[in-house]
């Protein structure tokens, strides 16, 4: 797979994680964290810049890998709105699309833009058929995002409830190759 290190998205761009972003992203995530705690697992009280560095050196062995391709959303003057990615989780022929926005920089279209540009990607893979975008069914900021990305829902599932207001369902969503 050919995944781009560097995306211009428009209004942000997105780029590969660095190591030398921990301090940026530990400060959005630090930021962010009312927003964030309900529905990532990963988003605690006691998340740091350590936990931070740990993310993002999984992250560059991750992508070595062709695991998972986590991107930063960033603004033209290089500041950290978010964090986005395509994941290999779901099986062989499937990405799945994540992402969470800086509080700060909500309801921008940060996160739609990210997950257009990231389907497009993804669905460009040879043997890459469709990308998904998968949400607790309590959280609908994450249904706008994908249905504004041009995603269309096509099951609800049941998931492990490993973040505090994970209600143990997922919406599915889709987009295939045209």
């Amino acid at each position: 797979m050919r995944i781009p290190e560097s995306i211009d998205a428009g209004l942000i761009r997105l780029q590969r994680w660095t190591l030398e972003r921990a301090e940026d992203l530990d400060q959005a995530i630090e930021v962010s964290l009312p927003e964030l705690m309900p529905f990532m697992p990963w988003a605690t009280q006691g998340h740091d810049v350590e936990a931070t560095t740990g993310y993002l050196l999984a992250s560059d062995r991750e992508w070595d890998n062709g695991e998972n391709y986590n991107y930063a959303m960033l603004t033209a003057s290089h500041e950290v709105v978010g964090g986005c990615g395509l994941m290999v989780r779901q099986g062989p022929d499937v990405f799945e699309i994540g992402y969470w926005v800086h509080s700060a920089h909500a309801g921008r279209g940060y996160a739609t833009l990210a997950a257009m540009v990231l389907a497009e990607v993804g669905l460009a893979q040879p043997g890459i058929d469709r990308v998904e975008i998968r949400h607790d069914v309590a959280n609908p900021s994450s249904g706008r995002v994908a249905a504004k990305a041009g995603f269309r829902q096509v099951a609800s599932v049941e998931a492990v409830r490993r973040a505090p207001s994970d209600s143990g369902m997922h919406l599915v969503w889709v987009r295939r190759r045209p």
